[in-house]
């Protein structure tokens, strides 16, 4: 099999719905271009894309969230300068800022493997090898999604948050990696529906901030190895 091609496109800060109807464009160009090819003699594989960014502080719920989980009306949402979507992907409800590193990859996994659930581990894999770079040891928490500091003890951390949704074997959404992100937001929701355990940030971990292209720069190093993956930036 040829190996996969993933552009890497750093869009900075963005707001939130600009980099959903982004990532809905470049979802639906990979499905029309999977659907033409049915009819096609000769079949054009669909692009795959990275993108990277930051976004101003922004609740989203998952389908499989619970209203309740966001702890803010409206007239408090507008106090601490967040926004508030209902979106398509899995998961709970989460928090996106800036200080945190969001990786929203587009990518065909049929040019990958055909396996959501080993798709949501790599993903993990990759935030836990970036994380060794930086002398920390992380893992999974059996049973929840994403990457966790000391799991499975009363110290357990969150650091990344997850949630996907793939269509015709194509992949949106993606991660909140918690870098150097202002915490205190992640206390006007029960984070992903656990309400018993803390979030944690490279930032708190570390003790001093962290550049945050050179994570992206790590990170994605890392995504190319797990995957497999030649890159080209844009």
């Amino acid at each position: 099999m040829e190996t996969p091609r993933v552009q890497i496109k750093d869009l900075g800060l963005i707001d939130y719905k600009e980099a959903w109807d982004l990532q809905e464009s470049l979802l639906k160009e990979g499905v029309d271009l999977k659907i033409a090819n049915r009819t096609s003699e000769t079949a054009f594989l669909p692009v795959n894309h990275i993108l990277l960014c930051e976004h101003p502080h922004v609740y989203t719920l998952g389908k499989s969230g619970k209203q309740e989980h966001l702890l803010l009306d409206d007239e408090k949402l507008l106090d601490v300068s967040a926004t508030y979507y209902k979106i398509n992907r899995g998961g709970d409800i989460t928090y996106h800022g800036p200080g945190q590193l969001v990786m929203y990859p587009i990518l065909d996994l049929e040019q990958f493997f055909t396996d959501i659930h080993k798709y949501m581990r790599f993903l993990e894999e990759v935030v836990i090898n970036t994380l060794m770079d930086y002398g920390i040891h992380a893992d999974r928490y059996e049973g929840l999604t994403g990457v966790w500091i000391e799991p499975n003890t009363p110290g357990a951390r969150k650091i990344c948050a997850m949630g996907v949704k793939c269509s015709r074997w194509i992949t949106m959404h993606g991660i909140g990696f918690n870098i150097n992100s202002d915490l205190s937001y992640f206390g006007h929701i029960v984070p992903c529906g656990i309400d018993d355990k803390a979030v944690t940030s490279l930032e708190k971990e570390l003790g001093r901030k962290v550049p945050m292209d050179e994570v992206k720069q790590k990170l994605i190093q890392h995504m190319s190895k797990v995957f497999g993956f030649q890159l080209e930036m844009r």
